[in-house]
């Protein structure tokens, strides 16, 4: 844990803002949800980790942010994919009505009490793409279980790693299927079970952090093929960077994998088109993006979370579009299935 809180903490320095006499005592989630909701800006705050202990260490918060330090730099020295012939672009584009026969786009996984947010924002990104690229005809949900536990070159499992990373194991070693957690869905479904992040539900709270579960070659028992016969891959993984750019790449094939700078105002966010408003950084984050819009003459990105359905707008979030807020547009990480 010692190492993820000192590697966790990504963009500050490029995306700092001007401190102000709220900032320097510490903040309750009361604290925030009241300055946010009083100052009516772009978005809504509201409880979402409801049922934790009021003397919840911050490092539980932290441990759910696991991009490592670097991870930035590391993604800009992928190849970067241009569109020099931009078609029109509708202003508003959401990928669950284009491709309604992609099932993956409807989902929210859990990471559970774990920092595997880099492994989950790839296989999610992947699956979506395995689909929309067959034109629904083949539908694979990859295993997030792999990525976290088999990736040795990705980073530290539960303690945070690098989307790039993710994108070329895909790439180079190959993605089995696997579910959610007590799914039996698929090769390898997530061994870390689900756990209530933020509101009272029907699963137990999370507490303290997971370890990464080991590595396996093996599908569980009952699976009808071998690990190396379910196996997908992908094909060179690329970086996408600029507003246009990315708007094109998401609306040509698919969802992305992006990373930014998660403060701690964004674990109140409930609805609306989240910028940063209060509190200080927490550490690097990695979600799906999926699509971009409007909303009350504000400019969004629409992004799927991992911290279970229960969070913000039923697992997913809106955030401001156009100016890399908490270093959203800096870090994009995309490829094509083979």
């Amino acid at each position: 844990m010692k190492i993820l809180l000192v590697s966790c903490v990504l963009f500050v320095t490029a995306f700092a803002v001007p401190r102000q006499r709220y900032e320097n005592k510490k903040l309750n989630f009361d604290d925030i949800i009241n300055h946010v909701n009083g100052l009516k800006t772009t978005w809504k705050a509201g409880h979402n980790f409801h049922h934790m202990p009021a003397n919840t260490p911050l490092s539980f918060y932290k441990s759910l942010c696991g991009v490592l330090e670097g991870s930035e730099k590391f993604s800009r020295q992928l190849p970067r994919k241009e569109f020099f012939d931009v078609q029109d672009l509708p202003e508003n584009f959401d990928p669950r009505t284009k491709w309604p026969h992609c099932p993956s786009l409807n989902e929210v996984r859990d990471q559970a009490n774990c920092g595997s947010c880099w492994a989950f924002g790839a296989v999610e990104a992947m699956s979506d793409r395995i689909c929309i690229a067959s034109g629904g005809q083949k539908n694979a949900h990859l295993s997030a279980e792999q990525m976290m536990t088999c990736c040795h070159t990705c980073g530290m499992g539960c303690n945070g790693g690098y989307p790039r990373a993710a994108w070329e194991y895909y790439e180079n070693v190959g993605l089995v299927t696997g579910g959610q957690y007590g799914s039996k869905q698929g090769c390898q479904p997530y061994v870390l079970p689900q756990c209530d992040h933020h509101v009272p539900g029907t699963k137990p709270p999370c507490s303290g952090d997971a370890k990464t579960p080991s590595c396996s070659h093996k599908c569980e028992p009952g699976y009808n093929k071998t690990f190396e016969h379910d196996k997908h891959y992908g094909k060179r993984p690329y970086g996408v960077r600029g507003e246009s750019d990315i708007m094109t790449e998401l609306f040509t094939n698919g969802p992305v994998e992006a990373a930014f700078t998660v403060y701690k105002d964004f674990l109140t966010y409930k609805s609306g088109v989240y910028k940063h408003t209060s509190g200080e950084a927490l550490g690097g984050h990695a979600v799906k993006m999926m699509g971009y819009g409007v909303e009350a003459g504000t400019k969004y990105w629409l992004v799927a979370n991992s911290w279970n359905s229960d969070w913000g707008d039923k697992g997913f979030f809106k955030i401001l579009r156009g100016n890399d807020e908490c270093g959203i547009e800096s870090q994009i990480v995309g490829g094509e299935p083979k």
